[in-house]
């Protein structure tokens, strides 16, 4: 078949290397997001995908509005469109370009957690599972029939770093068997329950900031689902931000922010519910630090509260 790939995240490098090394289907294009400013000097630069296709030889698309590219999308006579984490809305209009419509790959298990940010959230909220979903791509966002499902555990010490490339791998392995039922006729269509679906938001980087009433459980798990965008992080006494990579629930208790112990692996900081140590931290323009080296840089006392 002939496929056009909308991708613009990383996540996407194993969809696309599976229909790359497919026999039986030809990416004929691929549209990526615009370049964007990035780094210091706010140069622009590709997205991850758009830069791989570009390597490989693949003519990219990458218009600020999909449609604005609809006559060319129709040029190329495509079979199938398939759409991992483009970031963008593709309306009706494009969606009836190719024979067999436009398939989509969806980092949970569908109909939890639609939207931006699925991997985040599900282990920001203490989800112990999650899963990557085929579905067809419709007008209301990641609510299209379901083709097919995997689940997958989330393990206590993963972060959202360590998680999605085991989503990516799993999510294309299950792509590609879409993509093949598709191709033979065989393919089944599951309606989603919409009385059971969950929508999660586009993260900002103000929701890294720990609030410290809430329970040490819940803080830790924030930064685990937070790791590496948009990052924890705490204000320290002097009002600078320092970013928390890692921490540890104890069996503390405390006025919510205040430092209970500047000992050890880490300082111990109390939370609405039992207390949080600050395994890794990284402070303003530094590198990365396990909080013990931190602390020796940076001595601490027991009774000062943290914003």
């Amino acid at each position: 078949m002939r496929v056009v790939f909308f991708g613009s995240a990383a996540i996407g490098f194993p969809s696309l290397e599976a229909l790359l090394a497919s026999a039986q289907d030809e990416v004929v294009a691929v549209v990526a997001q615009p370049d964007r400013p990035a780094g210091r000097k706010q140069q622009l630069t590709p997205c991850p995908i758009k830069a791989f296709a570009q390597e490989r030889g693949i003519p990219v698309l990458s218009p600020e509005k999909v449609k604005d590219s609809l006559l060319e999308l129709a040029a190329l006579k495509p079979d199938l469109f398939v759409v991992v984490a483009y970031g963008q809305y593709i309306p009706p209009s494009v969606l009836t370009l190719p024979k067999h419509g436009a398939i989509n790959l969806h980092p949970s298990s569908l109909p939890k957690y639609r939207g931006s940010s699925p991997i985040q959230w599900a282990m920001a909220n203490g989800d112990t599972q999650t899963g990557v979903t085929i579905l067809y791509v419709s007008e209301k966002m990641d609510a299209g029939d379901i083709i097919l499902q995997r689940e997958i555990p989330i393990g206590s010490d993963d972060t959202s770093a360590t998680l999605e490339p085991l989503l990516a791998v799993a999510g294309a392995e299950l792509l590609m068997k879409a993509v093949e039922q598709i191709r033979s006729g065989t393919v089944q269509r599951h309606p989603q329950d919409d009385a059971a679906a969950t929508e999660v938001r586009k993260l900002t980087k103000e929701d890294g900031k720990l609030d410290w009433t809430l329970s040490a459980t819940t803080l830790r798990n924030r930064i685990r689902g937070f790791t590496p965008w948009p990052g924890c992080f705490c204000e320290m006494p002097d009002g600078q931000r320092l970013k928390v990579l890692c921490a540890a629930v104890e069996d503390r208790a405390g006025v919510p922010g205040e430092i209970l112990e500047a000992a050890g692996r880490g300082f111990l900081v109390a939370a609405g519910e039992g207390a949080l140590r600050l395994l890794e931290v990284q402070p303003a323009g530094k590198c990365a630090m396990d909080g013990a080296s931190y602390l020796r840089g940076y001595p601490l006392a027991p009774g000062v509260r943290l914003a």
